[in-house]
């Protein structure tokens, strides 16, 4: 993996966006996919008898991402977990802007980096749209989290969303950017 030593941002325009216009031959470049949001999501689901936790995760989510974490709302009633309409069980976080790029680089050069035996990411969890997700198990990944306060190891979904038309389209463009994808 080539490190990224420029803004991401200023990345896409000087790097990014000629050479996908090469690849896909397009004729304007209001064609060329571009990112719109990453939105982290932390599910709680053991919230429900423990409050602390839900805390604990807003504040860890919000230490990863540089923005106050929101705190999501059971939608559904499900008596089998003990969860009844309105109550917290997770919390969620959506990037825009400067951040998102800021995120992606951090996601990019540190943190995927610091998983054991890293071999690349998948390439097959695109939603068939352009958007892809991926899953952390450990929120100590993240360099923002110190090891020695963490009481429960959450895990938590990364999703980036792109304009792309195609997974082929986007799958280029988080390649370009730097995301490591295994190889096949």
């Amino acid at each position: 993996m080539a490190t990224i030593t420029k803004d991401l941002k200023k990345r896409y325009t000087e790097d990014v966006v000629p050479a996908l216009t090469k690849q896909f031959n397009y004729t304007n470049a209001h064609q060329v996919p571009k990112l719109v949001k990453i939105v982290l999501n932390m599910g709680l689901g053991e919230a429900v008898q423990n409050h602390k936790l839900l805390d604990s995760g807003v504040n860890d989510l919000t230490k990863i991402a540089g923005q106050k974490a929101v705190v999501t709302k059971a939608k559904k009633s499900i008596s089998t977990y003990k969860v009844r309409t309105g109550m917290p069980i997770g919390c969620m976080v959506t990037l825009r802007g400067q951040k998102m790029y800021d995120f992606l680089q951090k996601l990019i050069c540190v943190t995927l980096p610091r998983i054991r035996d890293f071999r690349g990411i998948s390439a097959k969890s695109f939603d068939g749209r352009g958007n892809y997700s991926l899953g952390i198990k450990e929120q100590i990944l993240f360099p923002e989290i110190e090891y020695d306060e963490v009481d429960v190891v959450k895990g938590m979904n990364i999703s980036i969303i792109t304009t792309a038309q195609t997974d082929e389209e986007a799958k280029a463009l988080l390649s370009e950017l730097g995301m490591p994808f295994k190889k096949k």
